[in-house]
């Protein structure tokens, strides 16, 4: 076997065989054709802006990746992210609640309405599409009749100082903190009982079922730590504004999909990895950044994200037939050589 045929088995092999080799590859093209348009690119500023941003959007992709793992759906996180920072707001501004509570109370509500997408999905049998849309319409409801539009604020000063706090005098406190959260969901994927009960459920869930695996339970799981995570990330939003906005989330559950799906988290359950997830969040702030700097209106931004998630389901598919092709002609090539030996 000539050496220019071992290199193509191995990249065939790490293409097929790692679900983030496909936002690797387009991250380095990207990065590369951004640079070349933009050389101010990767300037430290404006690597620090998009890793400040990313750190928004990687939050809420910690918990849909595990969420697509089980073959789910959550379509809710954009309002629950408003919500959230809403009552942690108002918590703040009309009830004087010490900041630590109000952030608790800003979570309990993302508790809350995950623990009731999970019995509605779980327990009602309700698709996710349709559970979490229902939970969409509720919470941002709940946001526009308690806010009247009217954004809240001001927030106090050392809730606001707390977002912009940076690691040693450089770094936004959100950057450090979101890769922690990253962290903690790779290792629940890849070292605990429950990540590999969360892949077998979306793998296969009746096989699943019969080796044992609580799905309801684990499924409420996901669907809490999606919710809360997203409530989280619209705290730290409303410290960076300085204000709990009422439209603030609007459209982020496409994007934080968009990236899951686009950092390999296959739409169909059972594959895709933290590190994949993490980097399609990095790409999606990456393409706002540049597209922004180009000038290019946000109406179209919009259409590049559309064709950006069709392009990553048909590559998502076209990953999983060559899969399939491969697992069922290595048997055959291995019969092959069996029988001329």
């Amino acid at each position: 076997m000539t050496q220019d045929k071992k290199t193509r088995i191995n990249f065939s092999d790490w293409f097929l065989r790692r679900p983030e080799s496909g936002i690797v590859l387009i991250l380095i093209l990207f990065v590369a054709f951004a640079t070349c348009v933009n050389p101010s690119f990767l300037s430290y500023k404006n690597v620090i802006n998009i890793l400040r941003a990313s750190g928004f959007t990687l939050i809420s992709v910690v918990g849909m990746a595990l969420i697509l793992i089980t073959g789910g759906l959550d379509l809710a996180i954009g309002s629950v992210y408003a919500l959230g920072a809403l009552i942690s707001g108002i918590a703040m501004t009309s009830w004087n609640l010490p900041i630590p509570v109000a952030i608790l109370l800003g979570l309990i509500v993302g508790l809350i309405c995950g623990t009731l997408n999970g019995v509605m999905v779980v327990k009602a049998e309700i698709p996710p599409m349709i559970a979490t849309l229902g939970m969409q319409y509720i919470a941002r409801g709940a946001v526009s009749v308690l806010t009247k539009g009217v954004p809240i604020y001001p927030l106090p000063d050392a809730f606001i100082n707390l977002e912009p706090t940076k690691l040693f005098g450089a770094v936004p406190i959100v950057i450090p903190f979101s890769i922690l959260i990253a962290v903690i969901g790779h290792l629940i994927l890849s070292s605990t009982v429950f990540g590999r009960s969360v892949y077998a459920i979306g793998g296969n869930q009746d096989a699943a079922r019969i080796s044992g695996i609580n799905i309801a339970r684990s499924k409420m799981i996901v669907y809490i730590v999606m919710s809360v995570l997203a409530a989280l990330a619209g705290i730290l939003m409303s410290s960076r504004l300085g204000s709990a906005e009422p439209s603030t989330g609007t459209g982020l559950e496409m994007k934080v999909i968009c990236a899951a799906v686009i950092g390999g988290i296959s739409v169909s359950g059972g594959l895709g990895t933290m590190l994949g997830a993490s980097l399609g969040a990095l790409f999606m702030e990456a393409l706002t950044n540049s597209l922004t700097v180009m000038r290019i209106s946000v109406y179209w931004q919009n259409i590049v994200f559309g064709v950006v998630l069709v392009l990553s389901v048909l590559l998502d598919q076209y990953k999983r037939q060559l899969i399939r092709r491969r697992s069922t002609r290595e048997p055959a090539a291995e019969k092959h050589e069996h029988e001329k030996s």
